[in-house]
C-alpha cells in the first residue's frame, strides 16, 4: 500500500490551506486550498521569500524551539480577526521524533453551518 497516496489525499482534502517546509525552510508541499488562498504555488522555493525579516526570525525560532526537544511540537502564530482563525506552526517528526519540517496549520473559529450528514 503506497502510504503517502493517503497522506497527500487526507492534505488535499483538508479545506484549510497546509504547507508544508523541510528544514531548509523549502516547501515541499502546498495543498489546493493554499494554492487558492496565496494565489501562487511555492512548491520547491524556499517559505523565506514570501515574508519579511520579522516574520523569518520568527520562523527560525520556533524551528529552534521545535528542535530542543520531541515534545515541542506546535505555536499558535497568529489570529486573523478578519477570518476568525488562528495559525499554528506544527513540527513534522520522522518515526524515531526526529524533527524533519513543519507546516503551517489553520483553524476556523466559525461554527459549520453546513447540516449534518447532508449526502444529496
Amino acid at each position: 500500500m503506497e502510504l503517502e497516496k493517503f497522506f497527500r489525499s487526507v492534505i488535499e482534502a483538508d479545506r484549510a490551506p497546509v504547507v508544508i517546509c523541510d528544514l531548509e525552510h523549502n516547501v515541499v508541499y502546498m495543498n489546493s486550498a493554499s494554492i487558492d488562498i496565496y494565489h501562487t504555488c511555492l512548491t520547491g522555493k524556499s517559505i523565506r521569500e514570501c515574508h519579511n525579516a520579522d516574520s523569518n526570525a520568527k520562523i527560525d525560532k520556533v524551528v529552534a524551539w521545535f528542535s530542543k526537544s520531541k515534545d515541542n511540537n506546535i505555536v499558535h502564530t497568529f489570529y486573523s480577526e478578519k477570518e476568525n482563525k488562528d495559525v499554528y506552526m506544527v513540527a513534522l517528526r520522522d518515526e524515531t521524533g526526529e524533527l524533519i519540517g513543519y507546516y503551517e496549520k489553520h483553524e476556523s473559529r466559525n461554527i459549520e453551518t453546513e447540516k449534518t450528514y447532508v449526502l444529496e
